[in-house]
């Protein structure tokens, strides 16, 4: 297990954005949690990005040579792209009736700022063999920093730990507080769906 760390803070992030776990600016850079783990899935797999909202790491994930499912609610962010014959967007109610995406499978699926707990076992049964999961969110104590206050959309200490470990193998995981690009209690984690320990990036 990795030691908590600020990774945020070589994300060139305004504070002046209307949400932060929102982002409504598709040049927002991506989550370095994200970029650091992508290294682990399969060169040229699929990525599952959910709740993409303005596309900052189905964009991200592009340039690395991934394909991606772009998938939310609102897709007016994602408009640009619809014609990209890497990108896939998906127009889903992810809440609302049955996960959008039975019978397919991905090699990773990334999951930012968004909690639906409903979907965990969909996450793990989504995964190709050697799937990476990579999943960051806010975690209880956050509702002293600032948004999102909701307690059912902030994770206990080691939730995300409890519901994957024994589905997944567990890369990194980490719950703290970060500073930049403003005050949050972030919980995150990477797991791959190996039988043992994967090369790290």
């Amino acid at each position: 297990m990795l030691a908590p760390a600020h990774f945020a803070r070589c994300c060139s992030v305004s504070l002046a954005m209307p949400s932060f776990d929102r982002p409504a600016d598709p040049h927002i850079a991506p989550s370095p949690w994200v970029l650091r783990f992508a290294a682990l899935i399969v060169p040229g797999g699929v990525v599952l990005d959910v709740a993409a909202g303005h596309g900052r790491h189905t964009r991200a994930l592009k340039a690395l040579g991934f394909g991606v499912v772009a998938a939310d609610v609102d897709i007016s962010g994602l408009a640009d792209l619809k014609n990209d014959a890497a990108i896939q967007v998906v127009a889903a109610d992810l809440e609302s009736g049955p996960w959008p995406f039975a019978g397919r499978a991905f090699d990773a699926i990334v999951v930012t700022n968004y909690l639906h707990r409903e979907h965990f076992p969909h996450y793990v049964a989504a995964l190709n063999p050697e799937g990476v999961l990579i999943m960051e969110t806010f975690g209880q104590g956050n509702e002293r920093l600032g948004r999102p206050r909701n307690p059912d959309f902030l994770l206990a200490p080691g939730e995300l730990m409890q519901a994957f470990s024994s589905h997944l193998h567990v890369v990194a995981y980490e719950h703290g507080i970060e500073d930049e690009p403003r005050p949050a209690v972030r919980q995150r984690i990477c797991a791959v769906k190996a039988p043992g320990p994967v090369l790290l990036p």
